[in-house]
């Protein structure tokens, strides 16, 4: 459990540096995926009762679970959660974060 969590850590951790005006939910998820695949891990919320994404990606009044969209582009001033799961030789964990 303890492997999944830090892994998960790192990853949100990049994911929080890549934040940036311009840039799509749909680029973060896409980084996340990869960053999660390339430690042999699988992103738990990946195709969960159909969830078509890696990351929840909720902006400014979206509340929680926001899928990831290539036309969601950010912008100064918005406020971003980001929730993630990854499943790391049976062990799943689970954060988010907020950023303004």
């Amino acid at each position: 459990m303890r492997k999944a969590g830090a892994l998960l850590y790192d990853v949100l951790s990049r994911i929080r540096q890549e934040i940036k005006p311009g840039m799509s939910t749909l680029e973060l998820d896409g980084i996340a995926e990869k960053l999660i695949r390339d430690k042999n891990a699988v992103p738990s919320f990946l195709g969960y009762r159909g969830f078509p994404a890696s990351l929840c990606t909720s902006v400014n009044e979206q509340v929680v679970h926001g899928i990831p969209s290539g036309e969601v582009v950010l912008r100064e001033g918005d406020i971003l959660s980001v929730d993630c799961g990854v499943i790391l030789n049976g062990w799943q964990s689970d954060s988010a974060f907020t950023v303004e």
